[in-house]
């Protein structure tokens, strides 16, 4: 980028600073108001038509509107930095062309332009709409069986735990059961012998 471009992006950023420029195209329906003064006052007139050509020049760029007025043809060429306008995308037309200076031989029907199908823009989203929602269906079902294997991990774990607390204390109880039978048995035994003994004596 030499200095002249240089200085004259800088004046494009200078003049575009808080506007938003449609992205418009040979074609296409625009609607430019353009703010006009008469004297001490200012007013904005509106002036929609097709736009049959723009030339991108920098600084320079400039766009044709074409419309129809009580059967006649006018034609206003607009600099797109302009200070004194403001562009709005009324709708979108579909052309092969850049230029559409043929419309000026045509009137009526032959005269129009075919609008963009916006209906494959439209499934196109939805398909992509789509897609997304299954993703995050996939990923939501993922994290919920991941979830759940871990609750089942956790449950197992306890159910383990318990087991092994359970186990220990019926360990524990026979233990104790067959300490106390061994004693009881002892005891039976020397309560036998006993009165065996005092019949010796007598």
């Amino acid at each position: 980028m030499n200095l002249l471009q240089q200085i004259e992006q800088e004046h494009v950023n200078k003049l575009s600073a808080g506007k938003t420029y449609p992205k418009f195209k040979a074609g296409d329906t625009v609607k430019v108001n353009v703010k006009v003064v008469e004297g001490d006052k200012e007013r904005v007139q509106a002036f929609e038509g097709v736009v049959i050509g723009r030339k991108n020049r920098g600084i320079n760029s400039s766009f044709r509107v074409r419309k129809m007025s009580y059967g006649e043809g006018v034609e206003r060429v607009f600099a797109l930095y302009s200070p004194n306008i403001t562009v709005e995308l009324v709708r979108q037309g579909r052309v092969r062309r850049a230029k559409l200076y043929y419309l000026r031989d045509r009137t009526g029907k032959s005269a129009r332009i075919a609008q963009l199908n916006r209906r494959s823009v439209a499934s196109n989203a939805n398909a992509n709409v789509g897609d997304a929602e299954l993703v995050a269906g996939d990923v939501a079902g993922s994290s919920q069986s991941a979830a759940g294997k871990g609750t089942d991990a956790s449950l197992a774990q306890n159910s383990a735990t318990e087991y092994t607390d359970v186990s220990a204390a019926m360990a524990t109880d026979a233990s104790a059961a067959s300490g106390a039978t061994d004693t009881s048995a002892a005891s039976e035994a020397n309560v036998s012998v006993e009165p065996a003994s005092e019949d010796v004596t007598n």
